[in-house]
């Protein structure tokens, strides 16, 4: 599933936790690293685990735990205890080559699925590697706060400091075959901002964004969204490879322009993002 929206959601905090059914988020991000106390964190761990083994599985929408980083006291306590929850996988933090690699090893024997969070220069200039050194890897998130912090960069709504650092996560994500998720828009009270820097962010590529308030789900999910249009030819992009297929074609044309692997990547992300991609289509561009 491709997620235009991924909703953090802090993991000490019970109502917002049981809020998850209502908020419209394609996923959500239960977040044990940033958004606890350092004295919180056992306690913030425990509430998590006993949420998602109570309540989570089943759901129209898919839940990452961000976990604190293998550098910190935290790390193997986080993963013991998430291992066997319902969720999707795990959500790395200052993920890099070496740490994704031992993130990996401790999943071993789950299906449990790593998100890599890339928020320094040094992870940046290197997102190709981490994202894929593992198999499991399937996304990235940019941490733009974290990276200007990490850059000496001031941060700003225009977000002309992290043009570089998107262009770079977007190719590397897409050279890795991942998912390329946004950083969040952090002022909650700003739509028309958020909208614009979302535009932004579709327009280079990114798949999806992240989110800290449940009231930006909304006017990301739309600008995300597939238009009519794009869905209409996404369609009629399959049916014309059906129909080359059955002729024995290898090379077809739609309304008179050649159709090639670019093309048919990009109507396959349409339908995925539009709920249409059947098993049918895997199959038409596997084979």
């Amino acid at each position: 599933m491709n997620y235009k929206t991924m909703l953090f959601i802090p993991g000490n905090n019970p109502g917002m936790l049981m809020s998850m059914d209502v908020l419209g988020a394609d996923a959500y991000i239960v977040d044990l690293e940033d958004a606890v106390s350092l004295d919180n964190k056992d306690a913030a761990r425990d509430m998590a685990v006993s949420y998602l083994n109570t309540f989570a599985g089943d759901k129209p929408y898919d839940i990452f735990v961000r976990i604190n980083p293998p550098d910190t006291p935290f790390f193997e306590k986080d993963v013991k205890a998430l291992k066997q929850t319902k969720i999707e996988g795990l959500m790395l933090a200052k993920a890099d080559t070496e740490n994704i690699e031992i993130l990996d090893k401790k999943l071993d024997g789950t299906d449990l699925k790593i998100f890599a969070l890339i928020e320094t220069a040094s992870s940046l200039e290197l997102s190709y590697f981490v994202l894929s050194k593992v198999k499991r890897t399937v996304g990235v998130l940019l941490g733009a706060e974290d990276l200007t912090l990490d850059l000496g960069a001031k941060r700003t709504k225009e977000s002309k400091e992290i043009e570089y650092a998107r262009a770079k996560i977007v190719a590397s994500a897409k050279a890795a075959g991942v998912q390329a998720v946004d950083t969040p828009w952090t002022d909650t009270d700003d739509m028309e901002g958020l909208k614009l820097d979302t535009l932004k962010a579709k327009e280079i590529g990114m798949t999806g964004k992240a989110l800290i308030s449940p009231r930006h789900v909304d006017v990301v999910n739309e600008v995300f969204a597939p238009t009519k249009e794009d869905i209409n030819h996404a369609l009629r992009v399959f049916k014309a490879l059906e129909q080359a297929k059955k002729e024995g074609k290898g090379a077809f044309s739609l309304d008179g322009k050649m159709v090639d692997k670019p093309i048919i990547l990009r109507a396959t992300d349409v339908l995925k993002q539009s709920g249409e991609f059947t098993e049918a289509m895997n199959e038409l561009i596997t084979k």
